[in-house]
C-alpha cells in the first residue's frame, strides 16, 4: 500500500443468496468486501419450479459467483461458528470484518431449492427430476402456499395431461396476509387447468419416499380422503440457517431459529453485525423482502464508512405477491389491488426475473 492509498474498511457478507448478493454489490466500490457461500453459484430459485417443468431452463438460473465483485473476492467456504464479527469457517481460517452482514438464507425442499453446493451436480439432479416428472401421470404436491400452487401451475401448463392435486392443512389455499379475492382469482385458474385441492385436513403422514423421485406414493387425510400419485413434492418447510451463531449473537435467535434485528437491521446484541433476508425478524421470507433488506443494510453501513448520509430504517411495505401458474396464467396482489393472469404473466410468470437478476454478474471470471 502506498502512502497515497487508505486501507479500505473490510465487510464479510455470508451468503450468496438474494439479499446477500445484493448487499456485496452495493458496498464493493467503498469497502473492502467478502462474500462467502458454500455453493459456486448463485441459484435463482425463484425459477426452480419453471426449470424443473421445461430444463432448458436450468442453465439459466445457475450464476457464478464468480463474477459478482469487481473488487472484492468470493470464498467459496460455509461458515460454522460466528461469535460477535469473529467468522470461523469449515476450512478453519477466521474472518475479523469491520462490518459483518448474515445472509445465510434457509433450507427448503428440493428442487425449490437446490440439494447439492455444486451447480454441476444440482443441474444433474434437477434433470433427473424433471425425468421423473416427464414419466409420472400423476402428481401430489404438499402444500397449498405460493410455492405448492405455482408448482401445480407449471406441471399442468407444460404437462396439461397431467392429474395434480394440491393437499394442505388448512381450509383455504394461500394461507397468510392476502386477499380473499387474490385466492379466489387462483382458485378459479386452478380449477379452470384441472387442479384437484384437497383441503383442511391433516395428512396422516407424509409418503416415505423421497420427494421429486418416481414411486408409488399413496397419503390419506384424517378426515379420511386417499390420494395416489406417481411423484410427489413436498412444498413447505422453511428452515432458517442460524444455528452457526454463538454467544450474543446466538441468544437473539428466537425459538423458530430467526434473528432479532433492530429498525435498522442491526443484530440486537451484535455490534456491526446486521441480518436480513430468510433468517431475519423484519419481515416475511420472500426475494423481494432481501432485496429491499438489502439496500437499508448496504446504505447503513455506506453511510458508517463515507461519513454522508444517516441511518435508515427498514419498512415493512404492504403485502405484495405474484404467483405464475405457468408463463401466461396466475395472479397478483400489488398496492392497487388483485390483477389476474395478464399482469401475473407479464410481472414475473413469462421472465421468471432471471434478467433482474443475471445483470449483477457482470465482474471478470476470478
Amino acid at each position: 500500500m502506498t502512502d497515497t492509498e487508505v486501507k479500505r474498511p473490510s465487510v464479510v457478507v455470508l451468503g450468496g443468496g438474494y439479499g446477500g448478493l445484493k448487499t456485496a454489490k452495493a458496498l464493493d466500490d467503498v469497502a473492502d468486501v467478502t462474500l462467502v457461500d458454500p455453493s459456486d453459484a448463485f441459484l435463482h430459485n425463484v425459477a426452480a419450479w419453471r426449470a424443473l417443468v421445461e430444463p432448458s431452463w436450468i442453465d439459466k438460473i445457475f450464476m457464478p459467483l464468480n463474477r459478482l465483485l469487481h473488487h472484492g473476492r468470493y470464498v467459496r467456504d460455509r461458515a460454522v461458528a460466528v461469535d460477535g464479527r469473529t467468522v470461523t469457517l469449515a476450512s478453519g481460517a477466521q474472518l475479523e470484518p469491520d462490518y459483518l452482514v448474515l445472509a445465510t438464507g434457509s433450507a427448503y425442499p428440493f428442487p425449490a431449492k437446490a440439494a447439492d453446493s455444486d451447480q454441476h451436480r444440482a443441474k444433474a439432479q434437477l434433470r433427473a427430476a424433471h425425468d421423473a416428472l416427464s414419466g409420472a401421470d400423476r402428481a401430489l404436491i404438499v402444500g397449498a402456499g405460493p410455492s405448492g400452487l405455482e408448482l401445480a401451475g407449471e406441471i399442468k401448463a407444460y404437462f396439461p395431461d397431467k392429474e395434480v392435486t394440491v393437499v394442505d392443512v388448512n381450509p383455504d389455499i394461500l394461507h397468510g396476509p392476502f386477499d380473499q379475492e387474490l385466492r379466489e382469482e387462483l382458485r378459479r385458474q386452478l380449477d379452470k387447468m384441472g387442479v384437484r385441492l384437497v383441503l383442511g385436513s391433516p395428512l396422516h403422514a407424509l409418503p416415505d419416499v423421497a420427494p421429486a423421485t418416481p414411486a408409488a406414493v399413496e397419503v390419506t387425510t384424517e378426515s379420511g380422503e386417499t390420494v395416489q400419485a406417481d411423484i410427489w413434492f413436498r412444498a413447505f418447510g422453511v428452515r432458517p440457517a442460524t444455528d452457526y451463531l454463538r454467544g450474543a449473537l446466538a441468544a437473539a435467535v428466537d425459538d423458530r431459529g430467526y434473528v432479532a434485528v433492530d429498525e435498522q437491521l442491526r443484530v440486537k446484541g451484535g455490534d456491526d453485525v446486521f441480518a436480513l433476508g430468510d433468517i431475519s425478524t423484519a419481515d416475511r421470507d420472500t426475494a423481494g423482502a432481501a432485496g429491499r433488506q438489502s439496500e437499508v443494510v448496504a446504505a447503513n453501513i455506506r453511510a458508517a464508512i463515507t461519513g454522508v448520509g444517516g441511518p435508515r430504517a427498514y419498512e415493512v411495505g404492504p403485502t405484495l405477491i405474484v404467483v405464475p401458474l405457468g408463463p401466461e396464467g396466475g395472479a397478483s396482489q400489488l398496492p392497487d389491488g388483485v390483477s389476474g393472469a395478464e399482469s401475473a404473466s407479464t410481472i414475473k410468470g413469462n421472465s421468471m426475473l432471471v434478467d433482474m437478476y443475471s445483470v449483477h454478474f457482470d465482474a471478470p471470471e476470478r
